[in-house]
């Protein structure tokens, strides 16, 4: 069993930087490497479900967040002004990835590959909180040693600049030059750009600009006032993971002497592509996810060791 373990992950040391170098190789994407060492079925199954609106499981869960209030104020009258249940998720989120890389892993071609290090998060932003305001979408790279503070900085950098004088996201330019494409070649269009997908030769530019490739997507009900939805994954670019959650709630309890309490819950649902690793694999990484957001003041710290995916 030691022997198994050591093949599939790598342990280093955060506070050494001893890092392990990996070159680029034949089958590798601009977003992420080939994994080559994966067991058969592994291998298989994403040509049993080639698409990844077939393979999708969906995962409910609510939780108590008087730790996370409490947590989210200590973290505004820090000064990180702003501070929300959005910087807490994908906080743990990423920490989960700093434990579990196969989590980080996506279908492209049939194929399976590894973002490694790079964790990148989509998500829809309104220029303003308005029903008449335009939304944008924006990708935060983010990476498994962040902190909370670090995912809070990151994450209000890209905001700021996309809610100030600048009208138009990098998002936006793209799909306007899209808009101006008639109908019918539109759709040839985007067949061309799927078949690059296929083959990894996607340019590294649009996929820096696309809302369908990456890590994760994450959407927030919260800000409406309505319960999380199961949003499906887009058979579009890789995507392997969409998580949205929910406004706060209370529901009243009772305490083990049978007194009545009245506590605080957020719903969130997650959907995920299964090929990229082991039902078993990914209960574990939502146990941590919850245990994480359960106990934020670990996220204060960067973790004593990352996980790396195998080769």
């Amino acid at each position: 069993m030691e022997e198994k373990e050591t093949q599939t992950t790598q342990n280093i040391d955060v506070e050494t930087n001893d890092k392990p170098k990996r070159k680029r190789r034949f089958g590798d994407r601009p977003d992420g490497y080939k994994l080559r060492s994966l067991q058969p079925m592994s291998k298989v199954s994403p040509y049993i479900m080639p698409n990844r609106s077939g393979a999708s499981v969906y995962f409910h869960e609510s939780i108590e967040i008087t730790e996370a209030e409490n947590y989210i104020r200590k973290k505004r009258n820090q000064g990180l002004k702003g501070f929300g249940m959005m910087h807490l998720l994908l906080a743990a989120y990423v920490r989960v990835l700093s434990q579990r890389p196969a989590a980080n892993r996506f279908i492209s071609g049939q194929r399976i590959f590894s973002h490694g290090d790079d964790i990148v998060v989509a998500l829809t932003i309104k220029r303003e909180m308005t029903l008449e305001a335009e939304e944008t979408i924006v990708k935060v790279h983010l990476s498994p040693s962040d902190t909370a503070d670090d995912v809070y900085r990151k994450l209000q950098k890209l905001i700021d600049e996309n809610r100030d004088e600048n009208p138009d996201s990098n998002f936006d330019n793209t799909a306007k030059i899209f808009n101006y494409i008639p109908g019918l070649l539109l759709k040839n269009a985007i067949w061309f750009l799927k078949v690059l997908d296929y083959f990894g030769l996607f340019p590294k530019k649009l996929i820096e600009v696309s809302p369908f490739h990456g890590s994760m997507f994450i959407t927030s009900m919260g800000s409406l006032g309505i319960p999380p939805v199961f949003h499906h994954l887009y058979d579009f670019g890789n995507i392997p993971v969409f998580l949205s959650f929910g406004a706060k709630y209370k529901k009243t309890e009772l305490k083990a002497d049978g007194t009545p309490v009245q506590r605080k819950y957020i719903d969130y649902n997650i959907v995920c592509d299964e090929r990229i690793c082991d039902g078993f694999y990914l209960a574990s990484s939502f146990k941590l996810f919850k245990t994480y957001f359960r106990n934020p003041h670990v996220l204060d710290e960067k973790p004593e060791t990352i996980v790396h995916d195998v080769d």
